[in-house]
Parts: C-alpha cells; sequence; structure tokens
C-alpha cells in the first residue's frame, strides 16, 4: 500500500487541489481508463494486466506538468483482480510523485459500516479524492470524509438514461438532482476548506442541458464540480461554462475539475510515438479550457 506523504484531511485535499489547477492555470484532469483492445499494438503482446499498467504509467509520464490531475477508472484495474488491484496502486503511487492530484473514481456507495472499510482502503491506496453514489444518503458519504479523502458525490451524471432517476419530480416540485444538490451543499458546508471551496463536490455532466446548471451552481455555490463528458461524449467546453463559479479569481476558483478520456487516452494523432500523441492531446486539452478563466 501507498503510504500518502502529506498529511491528508478532507479539507487540505480540495485545498490542494485549488492548489494545483491554479498552478497550472487549467482545471483539466486526463481519465485512465484503460482498455486492453484500445491500446497501442506494441502492448498487447503482454499479459492484460501488465499491459495497462504499462499504458497507464507511461500516460502519467505523458500528461504530467500539463494537467493538474488525473482519474483513474477502478473498474478498469479491478477487472484483473489481485494483479489489477496492484496495478491501480504502482499508478496512483506514480500520479502522486509526479505532483498529480488523484481522483480515483470508484463510485462506491454503501451504508456507513461498508463505506468505513470502502474508505479506508481508498485512502491507504493514496487517493486524495473518490466519487460515491450519494442514493443512500449522508451516512454513505461521511465515513470518506473523515477518513481524509475529498469526495465527489454523483448529481447529474453524463449518461443519457440518468434523466429516468435524476428528473423524475418530487412532491415539492422539486426534481430529485435538486434534492441530492441540495444535501451535497448542506453536507460540504462544514468541510471548507481555506481556498472556500468543499472537500465534498458533485459529479455534473457536461452532456447535461447548460439550462440546468444554473441551477445546480445556485444550489451548489461552493462545490467544486467534477464534470465528464467532454470530448468522446460529446460535451464540450462552452457546456462548462455554466457550471462555473461567478467572479472567480482564479482558475482554481471557477469551481469545475473537466474530465477527459478517451479523446486524450487514443488520440487520433499523427505521431511515431503514441505517448507523443497523448501528450499532444493533454496540451491541446489543458490550453482548451484555459477559456474558461
Amino acid at each position: 500500500m501507498t503510504t500518502p506523504n502529506i498529511a491528508q484531511t478532507a479539507t487540505t485535499m480540495i485545498d490542494l487541489l485549488v492548489s494545483r489547477i491554479d498552478q497550472m492555470g487549467t482545471p483539466a484532469c486526463v481519465g485512465i481508463d484503460p482498455v486492453y483492445s484500445k491500446l497501442p499494438e506494441q502492448l498487447r503482446s503482454a499479459d492484460e494486466a501488465d499491459a495497462i499498467a504499462s499504458f497507464s504509467l507511461s500516460v502519467l509520464d505523458a500528461v504530467a506538468g500539463q494537467v493538474p490531475a488525473v482519474k483513474p477508472q477502478s473498474a478498469c484495474f479491478e477487472r484483473y483482480g489481485s494483479e489489477g488491484y496492484a496495478a491501480l496502486e504502482r499508478v496512483i503511487a506514480k500520479a502522486r510523485d509526479l505532483g498529480l492530484v488523484v481522483i480515483l473514481d470508484a463510485k462506491r456507495g454503501d451504508i456507513g459500516s461498508s463505506a468505513q472499510h470502502y474508505a479506508k482502503g481508498a485512502a491507504d491506496m493514496g487517493a486524495h479524492f473518490i466519487t460515491v453514489s450519494p442514493y443512500m444518503g449522508p451516512s454513505t458519504i461521511e465515513p470518506f470524509l473523515d477518513a481524509g479523502l475529498g469526495v465527489f458525490a454523483l448529481a447529474r451524471t453524463s449518461n443519457p438514461d440518468s434523466d429516468e432517476v435524476q428528473l423524475q419530480q418530487l412532491a415539492d416540485g422539486r426534481h430529485v438532482v435538486h434534492a441530492i444538490s441540495s444535501m451535497i451543499a448542506k453536507m460540504g458546508s462544514t468541510q471548507t476548506g481555506s481556498s472556500g471551496l468543499s472537500a465534498l463536490g458533485a459529479v455534473v455532466g457536461a452532456t447535461k442541458a447548460g439550462d440546468e446548471m444554473g441551477k445546480l451552481r445556485e444550489l451548489m455555490p461552493d462545490q467544486m464540480f467534477l464534470v465528464p463528458g467532454v470530448g468522446a461524449q460529446g460535451g464540450t467546453v462552452e457546456d462548462v461554462r455554466p457550471m462555473c463559479r461567478l467572479d472567480a479569481s482564479s482558475a482554481g476558483q471557477l469551481g469545475v475539475i473537466v474530465n477527459a478520456s478517451r479523446s486524450v487516452l487514443y488520440p487520433q494523432a499523427n505521431t511515431e510515438r503514441w505517448q507523443d500523441g497523448v501528450h499532444q492531446a493533454a496540451i491541446g486539452f489543458a490550453e482548451s479550457l484555459r477559456t474558461l478563466n
């Protein structure tokens, strides 16, 4: 297991993320979602778990210095059992060594006693943040904050069929997503760092209607939004703009960390080395987000 090399509390995690975004001048995050069948040809001759590890570690070298954060997708590693978990630990350790903030995309969501185990495992592995499902209530989130992790709770996700749940109307006229957002804001109000943002943030997809985003930002004024859906899923930088906090004084204060995975990991670049293509794609993605500030 990786031993975190800084004092880890939830509020120091959000301050770290804001600081790294400000240092880089861009709220860009690269998703580490290795899929064996999509890897460069020269890596696919190896054992699958070894191949995704080699690929992911090389991706970290390619994007370090260009983006402030990475988001390893736990499922891509977990499918390989103990070898996959070992690869994930190596990826997280190297990302930290390279100065990258690590958002573990695990989408945990179980009762408090189980959540404590998940939280301890993620913290000991070296993650700075983790994604969780809030639909079992506050007790599913609190153990992760108590373990010193920043948290992104699912609010308005990028998958098309999320509307079937998240836009259901409640008796008071609100939608489910509004109730969840209010819960996140209330819980997060006790987890505010010196940056003014909360260690409890929200996952808000870039592929959803822009006119929804103003309402979500109104409900969650001090939350960092983790924004998937830009790139291969069809979301654009302009879709992110309505999510940004008004009158932000810096890139970190915008309150968004925007993720791209496939468009960076598997670029259609005409380069001699696949790593150079990833590097160029990361530069382009990071640059595109500078226009938000």
